[in-house]
């Protein structure tokens, strides 16, 4: 592939990255007015957002189970030679739609067992409620995937867009307007409970959920080609490691969240969860992140992947993913005394795990970044085995720390699971696959966003507006860097956008 060519396709995947990560942001942002929404109408020392927290990290889990990968398993076949894409997609999403079905339907028939179980023998109906709701998730999976598959970034957007802005002016009802039309309107507000907050959360996000399934009409029609049960096959023996891998890598995510309650039970725990959940949230912008960034990526590499110079793109790619999260790492932490008040005050004490969550969400991105040789090599039993490894770290850092030191042990079971899983990736990648990543580049970086990120640490000052100066200042010193060693990659994007803007 020619200069031109490479610069197009990576031009493609910055121009789709772009638009996956405006819906992304754009959702996130507003879904961060939920959080202080949540936070301020849901006391701390109630425990009500603890629960909020241990139940959407049960949801997360069931997702990863109820898809059992089949979002890579399709990418990979629909770009296969000899398969039918059209097919591939009805395959794939019916084959999760049945399994979702049948977890539905038997979550609501034993509701009674399994609430009791978890721990919610007082509320069944939360149970019920999302096992609906993970089991549409599910199935729209494979519905996105095939927006993402088409390169239909705008309707993906605007479908995600839609379901963030329906579940917020719901939530604002529930929460605000609900709230003064029972005072005013007794009569006519009569089914609704102030005290029932948190049922309502879940039932919101089910009526949200729900609705945008209707979105998906148009490409529902290519279900009338049934499963092929000879594709199926192919398909399931492919996507069964990813299965493992998806398991345990959700559970590097949501495992802290989802055993806590036992590590620390009772009142205490519910309370400490829900602050080290509402701390979390204000990470969370390198999740945001890292999911625009996979949602172009994943169908890019395979769809690139017989250009004989889609090494090299990847190794690219790579430093450029880590030049930016380091920058929003240092962007959150250098304003962290503005970003604190989307939580209310009474969660503020858990705002130490922020920094070490945000690092997590680093290595769980460039683990990402360097899953595709095992992917694209059919070795996919790798991917499970190293993600296997890295949730063993994990649980145990949170066994042996949580009953001792708190949710802080959290944040750094994150930090040691994702770093294991990172570093036996790299080394089986140039066993394997042999990309040639910049290390001494991407270590410099490193070492450049830390140390300002440490010496900003070590300057005090009694007013927040001196403290952010000088910490703009520290941002500016990495900005510069990095436009200054990667000006040739500044020179080319300006180049592109210079003719895009020519031409139009």
């Amino acid at each position: 592939m020619d200069d031109s060519k490479k610069s197009s396709s990576l031009t493609r995947l910055l121009s789709q990255t772009a638009i996956y990560g405006l819906s992304s942001i754009i959702g996130r942002f507003l879904n961060y007015f939920l959080v202080p929404l949540y936070t301020y109408k849901i006391a701390a020392a109630s425990g009500g957002y603890g629960v909020v927290t241990n139940i959407y990290a049960y949801t997360a889990l069931l997702l990863v189970i109820l898809t059992f990968g089949m979002e890579t398993t399709f990418f990979r076949f629909a770009n296969k030679d000899g398969v039918n894409p059209d097919k591939a997609f009805s395959t794939a999403s019916l084959s999760v739609g049945f399994v979702s079905l049948i977890f539905a339907m038997f979550c609501i028939m034993f509701i009674t067992p399994i609430s009791t179980l978890m721990g919610y023998a007082d509320h069944p109906e939360y149970i019920g409620i999302m096992s609906v709701v993970v089991a549409l998730d599910a199935f729209q999976a494979i519905l996105f995937a095939r927006l993402r598959q088409q390169n239909r970034a705008v309707k993906f957007a605007v479908l995600k867009l839609s379901f963030i802005f329906f579940n917020i002016l719901l939530n604002l009802f529930v929460c605000l307007v609900a709230t003064k039309l029972k005072m005013t309107m007794p009569n006519l507000m009569a089914w609704f409970d102030p005290d029932y907050l948190v049922g309502y959360i879940f039932i919101v996000n089910l009526l949200c959920t729900a609705s945008v399934t209707f979105g998906f009409i148009p490409e529902m029609k290519a279900l009338r080609l049934g499963i092929d049960f000879s594709l199926l096959k192919q398909m399931l023996k492919y996507t069964w490691p990813l299965l493992l891998l998806g398991i345990c890598g959700i559970l590097n995510q949501v495992a802290d969240k989802i055993i806590y309650r036992y590590l620390v039970p009772g009142q205490e725990g519910e309370v400490q969860l829900g602050i080290y959940g509402a701390c979390v949230k204000i990470a969370m912008i390198m999740a945001m992140i890292t999911q625009a960034f996979r949602y172009a990526y994943e169908p890019f590499v395979f769809n690139e992947n017989k250009d004989k110079n889609s090494k090299e793109n990847q190794a690219k790619v790579m430093k450029y993913f880590i030049m930016f999260t380091l920058f929003a790492f240092l962007a959150v932490m250098f304003y962290l005394d503005l970003f604190k008040y989307i939580i209310k005050n009474d969660y503020w004490e858990g705002l130490r795990v922020v920094p070490i969550v945000m690092m997590a969400e680093i290595f769980m991105g460039i683990y990402f970044n360097l899953s595709f040789w095992y992917k694209l090599t059919d070795r996919t039993r790798w991917g499970a085995i190293m993600s296997g490894i890295g949730c063993a770290v994990l649980l145990s850092i949170n066994i042996i720390f949580v009953p001792k030191v708190g949710y802080v042990a959290c944040a750094w079971g994150g930090v040691a699971g994702y770093g294991v899983c990172m570093l036996l990736s790299y080394f089986l990648c140039q066993k394997y696959y042999n990309v040639p990543y910049d290390i001494i580049g991407i270590a410099g970086y490193f070492a450049l966003a830390l140390g300002l990120y440490f010496l900003s640490t070590l300057i005090h000052f009694e007013h927040t507006a001196a403290r952010l100066a000088v910490n703009t200042a520290l941002l500016l010193i990495y900005t510069a860097v990095i436009l200054y060693n990667e000006r040739a990659l500044v020179k080319q994007a300006v180049t592109a956008i210079r003719k895009k803007v020519l031409k139009k």
